[in-house]
């Protein structure tokens, strides 16, 4: 009755026809006490719309409407359903005329409050959201007439869904857990309330269906339960199990169709609640439900993250929990369509795992049509490094509130529970390559950390064997456990030696996943790593396999690899580059790209890190000295003049080696001295200037090419060098009288070179210069313009202010030869000319013009600057 008033008669006329139900209720003064309760709930009720009709009338904020509304409704159903039911209502009466008119007080009553509910969703179909709250309320309280509440819920809905027809909007957010209440119902004892919960479940998922924008939604002309058959199965009571399956199946089918992805969410999230209700029976009811929608629909399913939580926090809180199969069995399912975001979450959880997220882990590894995905998951969380800070806080989608990253660790030790899983092998073997390498570099990671106790177990270390031993290399496994590597990888100091067994091991014994691995490397190398240690690994790893699965020299494309390594901006990638490149001097005549392999080496020279240079010194040295000499001599002259720069270098070891390389290299080219000539003068200024260096590696070094340089020039300078005949004012004289007679045409530019010295911040090197500036400029008086006078004086005048007094009375010397050269000089060019010409015809030998020896004018200088000699800690030989 209530339903058709609603649709044809204004609420005026609703509340006339409760007046005059009321006046004639005035004889139940007759009646018992529980007769007059009726007419005192019937008041209540009629009270209570009055209040509801008001309110949407007015103008109060829609939030603090509904909740006052939905506060009344509560009231309104508390009274209402706590009733005794019709029959005993009816024997209250004492005749024929009291039952009846009781019964029509009685569903007065039940009409009244279904016709404020249509009154509310006919306004807005978002307060459909009280039919969710009817469920609960009507749960709580086994006296509560439930039958009649699912015929109102029923018929709410059945109206709802007619005004939800042809609307572009529906705004109902309550349709998921609404869902979730009704799909238990329908599968409840009493045969009527299920007949109303599956009635419901129609009209509902009608209202789902426009929300998709299907304005065809379901056109139904009655509301009978043959119509009803097809969309859902009608509920027989005495249906076999089978059928009964057939009938939920056909329910979390529709559900998952037709509710949209947040609402599914909702529904989901609520028959995960009631996984742990007290009663039993719904539990089960709840975890059937949930099983059969996400195995058709899991997918749509949002908030997997979250859920998964749930899941950990029910189970932790109680790990005896009569679900726990049930709830496992949904980390199951979810698993199989967002694999991803269960792996993630189930990464990101206290360390070392608890038996709840290990049962979790065992629970995602059921679903092995998802096995690549999950390893592949694990894959990208071991490209992180345990101990990283989150860069921000918003960037982090985790749950945890450590900023840590420490999901790498427990992916480690997950790894231990999934790559046993036998429906895993097949996985297993497609990402062998990058689970070795992956564990490799966490073991070292891992071992570096300071966050975890000293007696931490090393997950990666454990996921190691593991995988090895499901990779059919359990005497791999056995081998490394002889060597002792194993117990070892704790110490960090190993970890590179202990790369290098695990490579040598695998090699020993013909591991069938090589050719992969090398494949994996050169990819990984090419690609290049995200972090240097993943370079230093990556190399010794990929160097021993190749040392004991090829010949020197290595394929071409690997050799490549090793020729970028050189230049890695790690200086441990360099020098173990260029140890191997070293290695392979006795096939160097044999490897078609030699010459590109010593230019990377000689770029290797212009390193900031000391050790680099001197590896690439000892590797160059160790090439050329088997270099074929055709090859040899077309790159010599670039090789010599990669020397020239490192004769300077700040470090004493690197001048050392430098230039004793520099002499080996004209020795080794005594042929082709012609080519060299240009090069040597270049070279010439330093290797004077530092035979008055402070260390005597570098003195040595000096005097050693400087005695073959005088060879190949022909030059009597040799017996100067020796320790008892040494002056450095005498062999500067003697060189200078040899330049002059060959070659007197580079005194302009040695005169540049030795001017380059003069802001030197080493003493030595100063009052070198001064010395040397004074003879080549006596020397090439004819030739200097006076432009290249005014640089000198302008030098030279500069050092008048040294803090070295030696220096300032050597430059006091050299202004005074400069003067006297200056004033012979003319400013005719015609002049000029006939000076040099002149010059041509009569030389004249150098004598003495400082007439110093360091001995006896004057010691150091209390204030001259330190030489570095850091050196003398570096242990390697300059010796070849």
């Amino acid at each position: 009755m209530g339903s058709l008033l609603v649709n044809s008669a204004p609420p005026s006329f609703w509340l006339s026809g409760h007046l005059q139900s009321l006046s004639s209720c005035v004889k139940w003064h007759r009646m018992e006490s529980i007769a007059n309760s009726l007419l005192d709930t019937y008041s209540d009720l009629l009270c209570h719309q009055c209040m509801i009709l008001a309110m949407n009338s007015s103008f109060v904020d829609p939030l603090v409407q509904f909740e006052s509304q939905l506060s009344i409704i509560e009231s309104s159903f508390r009274k209402a359903f706590a009733i005794p039911s019709l029959e005993i209502v009816k024997k209250m009466g004492t005749n024929a005329e009291d039952s009846e008119e009781l019964e029509s007080v009685y569903m007065s009553i039940f009409n009244m409050y279904e016709d404020t509910l249509l009154i509310l969703v006919s306004n807005d179909l978002y307060k459909l959201q009280i039919l969710k709250e009817m469920t609960k309320w009507m749960n709580e309280n086994n006296l509560y007439f439930q039958e009649r509440v699912m015929v109102i819920i029923s018929r709410v809905l059945s109206f709802a869904s007619k005004k939800a027809r042809g609307q572009t909007s529906v705004d109902a957010p309550c349709l998921g857990v609404l869902a979730s209440e009704l799909s238990l119902l329908c599968c409840h004892a009493d045969s009527s309330i299920a007949q109303q919960a599956s009635s419901g479940m129609y009209y509902l998922l009608s209202i789902a269906k426009c929300q998709h924008g299907d304005t065809d939604t379901l056109k139904r002309t009655k509301n009978d339960g043959s119509r009803m058959n097809d969309f859902l199965l009608s509920f027989d009571s005495q249906a076999l199990p089978q059928t009964m399956n057939e009938y939920k199946t056909k329910i979390a089918q529709s559900v998952g169709q037709h509710l949209l992805p947040s609402l599914l969410t909702d529904f989901v999230w609520n028959l995960l609640k009631k996984l742990s209700s007290p009663d039993y029976t719904t539990a089960c009811e709840a975890a059937t439900m949930l099983r059969l929608t996400l195995e058709s629909h899991a997918q749509k399913v949002t908030m997997v993250s979250k859920i998964v939580d749930a899941i950990y926090q029910q189970i932790s809180g109680d790990f005896a929990h009569t679900m726990k199969h049930a709830l496992l069995q949904v980390i199951t399912l979810l698993t199989r369509t967002s694999p991803k975001k269960v792996i993630f979450q189930l990464m990101d959880y206290p360390l070392p795992a608890d038996n709840t997220v290990i049962l979790m882990w065992e629970a995602a590894g059921y679903e092995s049509s998802v096995a690549p995905q999950v390893l592949n998951t694990i894959l990208l969380i071991l490209k992180g490094k345990p101990g990283e800070m989150e860069e921000t806080l918003m960037d982090r989608r985790r749950f945890s509130l450590d900023a840590t990253n420490m999901m790498p660790v427990a992916a480690s030790q997950a790894l231990c529970t999934f790559l046993p899983v036998g429906s895993y092998k097949k996985a297993v073997a497609q990402f062998f390559p990058q689970l070795l390498m992956a564990l490799m570099l966490q073991l070292f990671y891992t071992s570096q950390l300071r966050v975890l106790p000293q007696d931490r177990p090393l997950f990666a270390r454990d996921a190691l064997r593991v995988l090895l031993n499901c990779s059919g290399l359990q005497e791999v496994d056995l081998a490394l456990k002889k060597k002792n590597c194993w117990d070892q990888f704790s110490q960090v100091l190993f970890h590179n030696h202990g790369v290098y067994l695990i490579a040598k091991t695998l090699s020993e014994h013909n591991f069938p996943q090589f050719p992969e691995t090398l494949h994996y490397l050169y990819k990984t190398s090419v690609e290049g790593p995200r972090r240097s240690e993943d370079s230093i690994i990556t190399i010794i790893f990929l160097t021993e396999l190749l040392n004991n699965f090829f010949k020197d020299p290595f394929p071409e494309e690997f050799l490549v690899l090793f020729r970028d390594w050189v230049n890695d901006s790690n200086p441990e990638v360099s020098k173990l580059s260029l140890q191997k490149i070293a290695n392979m001097a006795p096939v160097i005549n044999e490897i078609e790209s030699a010459c590109s392999l010593i230019t990377s080496v000689l770029d290797a020279f212009l390193s900031k890190e000391k050790t680099v240079v001197i590896r690439a010194l000892l590797t160059l040295r160790r090439l050329l000295g088997r270099l074929d000499k055709v090859t040899y001599s077309s790159l010599c002259t670039k090789i010599a003049a990669s020397y020239c720069p490192l004769m300077d270098h700040n470090n004493g070891g690197i001048r050392s080696m430098a230039i004793r390389h520099f002499g080996e290299l004209l020795r080794d080219m005594s042929q082709y001295t012609w080519m060299l000539n240009h090069v040597i003068l270049g070279g010439l200024v330093p290797l004077i200037l530092f035979l008055e260096d402070k260390e005597q590696r570098v003195v040595k070094a000096c005097k050693y090419t400087l005695e073959i340089c005088a060879g190949q020039l022909k030059w009597s300078t040799a017996y100067l060098l020796r320790e008892e005949n040494y002056n450095f004012e005498l062999v500067v004289v003697n060189i200078c009288n040899n330049l002059l007679t060959s070659n007197e045409n580079n005194i302009t530019d040695l005169i540049s070179y030795t001017l380059g010295f003069m802001g030197s911040s080493r003493v030595y090197l100063r009052r070198g210069a001064i010395i040397l500036i004074g003879y080549l400029a006596k020397l090439g008086e004819h030739f200097l313009l006076r432009d290249e006078m005014a640089v000198m004086f302008e030098v030279i005048d500069k050092l008048h202010w040294d803090e070295d007094p030696v220096t300032r009375e050597l430059a006091e010397m050299a202004h005074n030869i400069l003067k006297e050269i200056a004033c012979k000089m003319t400013s005719s060019t015609i002049k000029q000319s006939f000076r040099r010409m002149f010059r041509f015809i009569y030389t004249k030998r150098l004598k003495l013009l400082y007439n110093w020896n360091r001995d006896i004018i004057s010691s150091d200088s209390d204030k001259e600057i330190k030489s570095d000699k850091e050196d003398n800690d570096d242990d390697i030989s300059t010796k070849e």
